[in-house]
């Protein structure tokens, strides 16, 4: 019987779990044992006694829990202890942020460690329901409003009283992925007027299904501002100055700016300029989801606020769903749960199929190496 290990987060700020109780329920159903270190899940609300009643085994220390483990699971990287309790060849599943972190990329394959990289897992259908970037990135988009509208002044609905009508704020959303899409939702059912950007012409549609209107230059590069894969492309200086344009006087008027753009494997893009931050009223909030990624507005700093000299604040908060960290881990944990299933053959047995698409994909260390083609070139 294989055996999955789930450690205690120790990255600063981390307060999600990679297992939750009600995973660890099925996965013993599904044949695995299961070891959680001591502690694992109380951050994010999760008792020892609710894991211990799932079934699971508590393990003093995350030595103790690796000790047998051919499986890790863990929300963040594992840090270099972890890592020299291995078993060579087990196996790591956790958001290993490679294209930053290479010197844990590096120790993984030192260790002889299958390094899976939960953001490489492809976007397609099968593998929808492992896909941690959405689910995570969903309550970003939630928990981006709720920081914003806390730190606003002011109401977000409008309201009629007899002292009185308090105006709508209004709320402009810049990049509409899955943070983007539930950034707008949650505003909306806030109450405020909404408008949202974005560089992939299929989101229009999206965005004015939820009740918003959309705001982009519609030209020849916009049609074709998609990969494959439903990604963002990197868009031309030319195209970048005339949205900058078009958005410049749309960004003054606005209470509360969320931006939400990250291109895989590259620096987020400026989407808010340093003069356009000056134009705005005093008392507005800009919250910039990409911040662990150098921040789309100009003047963010990470975990910071910035107020600026005409009294906006940026907002440079990190890992917002750890600001949920109860339903961020219950996400993620199934998402990792549906990916235990690629572990096992069709008997039930222990044997990752390193051949399938979603593995090998996501795969990013095995047998000592690097072996992710975007890794092993960059």
């Amino acid at each position: 019987m294989a055996v999955i290990a789930v450690t205690k987060e120790t990255r600063a700020g981390e307060t999600r779990v990679a297992a939750t109780p009600e995973t660890v329920k099925k996965l013993a159903a599904a044949g695995f044992t299961v070891v959680v270190q001591a502690g694992a899940g109380i951050a994010a609300s999760y008792p020892d006694a609710d894991y211990e009643a799932a079934g699971a085994k508590l393990a003093k220390t995350a030595k103790d829990a690796l000790k047998d483990a051919d499986v890790l699971f863990k929300v963040r990287a594992p840090e270099a202890a972890e890592i020299a309790a291995l078993k060579t060849g087990a196996i790591v599943a956790a958001a290993l942020n490679p294209h930053q972190d290479k010197e844990t990329l590096d120790a993984l394959a030192r260790a002889g460690a299958s390094a899976i990289a939960m953001e490489f897992i492809p976007r397609i259908t099968r593998a929808q329901v492992m896909d941690m970037l959405s689910s995570q990135a969903n309550l970003a988009g939630y928990r981006a409003v709720i920081e914003g509208a806390e730190a606003y002044g002011k109401a977000l609905p409008m309201m009629m009283t007899a002292a009185g009508t308090v105006a709508a704020a209004k709320v402009f959303v810049m990049g509409v992925g899955v943070a983007g899409l539930q950034a707008i939702a949650t505003a909306r059912r806030l109450g405020a007027v909404v408008t949202a950007t974005d560089v992939r012409p299929a989101t229009k549609e999206q965005v004015e299904s939820l009740g918003a209107k959309f705001l982009a230059v519609e030209d020849e590069e916009f049609k074709n501002a998609q990969t494959a894969g439903g990604y963002a492309k990197e868009m031309s200086k030319e195209y970048q100055a005339k949205q900058a344009e078009l958005v410049s006087s749309h960004i003054a008027k606005q209470d509360i700016v969320i931006t939400t753009a990250l291109i895989p494997g590259r620096p987020a893009p400026k989407l808010v300029s340093a003069a356009q931050v000056a134009s705005m009223k005093p008392g507005s909030i800009l919250v910039d989801l990409a911040i662990e990624q150098g921040g789309n507005v100009e003047g963010a700093k990470l975990n910071e606020t910035v107020v600026t000299a005409n009294g906006a604040k940026i907002l440079g908060a990190a890992n917002l769903p750890g600001r949920i960290a109860t339903d961020a881990s219950a996400l993620y944990a199934r998402n990792l749960f549906a990916l235990s299933g690629l572990f096992l053959n069709k008997e039930g047995a222990f044997a990752p199929d390193f051949e399938d698409e979603i593995l090998k994909a996501a795969l990013v260390t095995q047998g000592g190496e690097v072996v992710h083609p975007s890794l092993k070139t960059a």
